[in-house]
């Protein structure tokens, strides 16, 4: 640990990726608890695979990945929404079409790029060669994403929990649905250089769901979350740089030992302790 922090103050590609990895740990602890309260866990994982045609052209036009990533991203969104409105297919079926035949056109996309170093990238993530310029859009989508939940917070907790009283208080309830697709999205789109497409739903829906499992509280779940995405990119960071293993995955492995850790030790939903508490009421009652 001495050798990683020396080199953390030394080189400022290090600082840069230690940087981002805690702003990605952020915002997709705080984002993915809206996810999972409303049951959407698999339209995370549309939205990140969505993203990828977007990415492949942006590399083809030579500009930043994060305006065709948005685009796909939040196109994906739409027509899943327009589908599922338009026809009896349902939800899940929608997220299903939509999403594989993004992911397809991406793949297709992407063997135009020169390098397969591009695609592994894409896919997987390289935290370590994080670019000032990723840095800085990830500072920006990380304040814009924590203003609107803040600002709209009591909306999102209505109508996450309760959406048929969020409509009969009046509150338009598909314009919240889609403005979360789009922090969702964004949230995404500043993964990738981070986790990459394949790995980002799990930053989005483990630490959230062992937030879950220690508390009933929205506001405490959501610091909860946070704070197991800021662990999982430290600690995931750390092993990546001392052991020589893949970034993104690595941070990925540390967010799931904390959540079966969470799984296994929670004072209320822990394994361990329901164990206990099971034993104790069939000893009461014998």
């Amino acid at each position: 640990m001495i050798h990683f922090i020396e080199a953390v103050m030394q080189y400022g590609f290090l600082q840069k990726a230690l940087i981002t990895s805690v702003m990605v740990g952020v915002i997709s602890g705080v984002i993915g608890c809206f996810i999972i309260l409303r049951g959407m866990a698999l339209m995370g994982d549309a939205i990140s695979h969505a993203v990828l045609p977007g990415v492949a052209i942006s590399f083809m036009l030579g500009i930043n990945f994060f305006i065709g990533a948005v685009i796909t991203g939040i196109l994906t969104a739409v027509g899943i929404g327009f589908i599922n409105q338009n026809s009896r297919v349902k939800n899940d079926s929608a997220i299903g079409i939509m999403f594989t035949a993004a992911f397809a056109a991406g793949i297709i996309l992407i063997t135009f790029l020169k390098s397969s170093t591009d695609l592994y990238h894409i896919l997987f993530g390289n935290v370590l060669a994080v670019r000032p310029s990723d840095m800085w859009m990830t500072l920006i989508v990380g304040v814009f994403v924590l203003v609107s939940v803040f600002i709209f917070y009591k909306e999102l907790l209505v109508s996450s929990f309760d959406p048929i009283m969020s409509q009969a208080y009046g509150l338009p309830t598909k314009m919240i649905h889609y403005f979360l697709m789009i922090l969702l999205t964004l949230v995404t789109v500043a993964s990738l250089q981070t986790v990459g497409i394949i790995l980002v739903v799990a930053m989005l829906i483990t630490p959230a769901s062992t937030a879950y499992l220690l508390t009933d509280r929205l506001s405490v779940m959501i610091g909860i979350s946070a704070t197991c995405g800021t662990i999982s990119a430290i600690i995931g960071l750390y092993l990546s740089f001392t052991y020589n293993l893949a970034s993104g995955a690595t941070i990925v492995l540390v967010a799931t030992a904390l959540f079966f850790t969470a799984f296994i030790f929670s004072p209320k939903q822990g394994l361990l302790w329901r164990s206990i508490r099971t034993n104790k009421q069939k000893s009461a009652v014998s």
